[in-house]
């Protein structure tokens, strides 16, 4: 017989599931059906050369310093304990190995240049702002979107986070990168309603060069999901000159004639809004700063795939 959870214990075990989140966005478009609330979470196992998102890859908490922002006041100097605040030659310089993540120094900033980037929080308290705009999911056929980071790798959170929402009516996303154990996968699949599903190079040893890790298991899960009845929007990340390639494009045009019943295949154009970013957590980009794609370019990408036989992807 099924163990039957009383609604004060569920409570209680949604307040003790945590994970590390780095940003919770509401009214969001983009990443899924309808009107979203997207949860980012915080860690990633790929190391994207490309990724406009630096400050989701770590999975602890960590600084961020906006120079554009800064006045040169030196408040944050004087408050921060561990010393991560310096004066050179008159100007504010922060050190982001010496930071302890005490906060004193934001708490002291008056133009809101520093900030701490993660925080820790509960299935609850990540449910109380998913829930406020349940009547705009309903209009729109939105819901909850957990992207990252990579959600797999705080499995526990991101399972808790699925089941809350459907037990809520609330439709759920996941966008991943495929790479996670696939039993994982079999695990999230019932509460699941649609996978938002990245394929960034066809090319298995292109693919460690881009990302730091093989694309066997992803292929593996990709299978694996489909196979099982899975929802999936093949999501591919393209950068001009970088992984555009016609290898890459046949490969894209492969998955559609060996999966046909995709629900859809979304290429993602490269933007630059991210660059910056690296230099604000104190971190070098892994690349030089490209163009954002123009819409010459990517009409070119479409009109590419459909040579290889894919008619069905869009620009995401």
């Amino acid at each position: 017989m099924p163990v039957e959870i009383n609604c004060c214990e569920r409570q209680a075990h949604m307040d003790r599931v945590q994970g590390t989140i780095f940003d919770i966005q509401r009214f969001a478009l983009h990443d899924g059906p309808g009107i979203r609330t997207t949860v980012f979470l915080k860690g990633c196992p790929l190391r994207c050369i490309w990724c406009h998102n630096p400050e989701s890859q770590d999975f602890n908490p960590q600084l961020s310093f906006d120079r554009a922002k800064c006045t040169d006041c030196f408040r944050c100097v004087k408050a921060c304990p561990a010393g991560a605040h310096k004066v050179v030659d008159g100007r504010h310089v922060a050190d982001h190995g010496r930071c302890c993540l005490s906060a004193k120094c934001v708490e002291a900033c008056p133009n809101g240049a520093l900030k701490i980037i993660g925080r820790k929080q509960s299935v609850r308290e990540v449910m109380d702002v998913v829930i406020r705009d349940i009547a705009y999911y309903n209009n729109s056929g939105g819901g909850m979107t957990i992207s990252g980071g990579e959600p797999m790798s705080q499995f526990r959170f991101t399972l808790e986070l699925l089941k809350a929402a459907k037990e809520k009516g609330i439709h759920t996303c996941l966008d991943t990168s495929g790479y996670a154990p696939g039993d994982l996968f079999e695990r999230v699949l019932p509460y699941t309603d649609l996978f938002l599903y990245d394929y960034k190079a066809t090319d298995d040893k292109e693919h460690l060069r881009l990302t730091g890790v093989s694309n066997r298991l992803i292929l593996d899960n990709l299978d694996l999901l489909y196979r099982a009845g899975a929802s999936i929007i093949l999501r591919c990340p393209l950068v001009k000159g970088i992984n555009d390639t016609n290898e890459h494009f046949m490969g894209i045009a492969e998955i559609d004639r060996k999966y046909p019943g995709l629900a859809g295949i979304e290429l993602m154009a490269y933007h630059n809004m991210g660059h910056e970013k690296y230099e604000r957590i104190g971190r070098k980009p892994e690349m030089e700063m490209l163009p954002t794609t123009d819409e010459a370019t990517k009409e070119s990408w479409l009109e590419r795939l459909k040579a290889f036989g894919c008619g069905k992807a869009i620009i995401g």
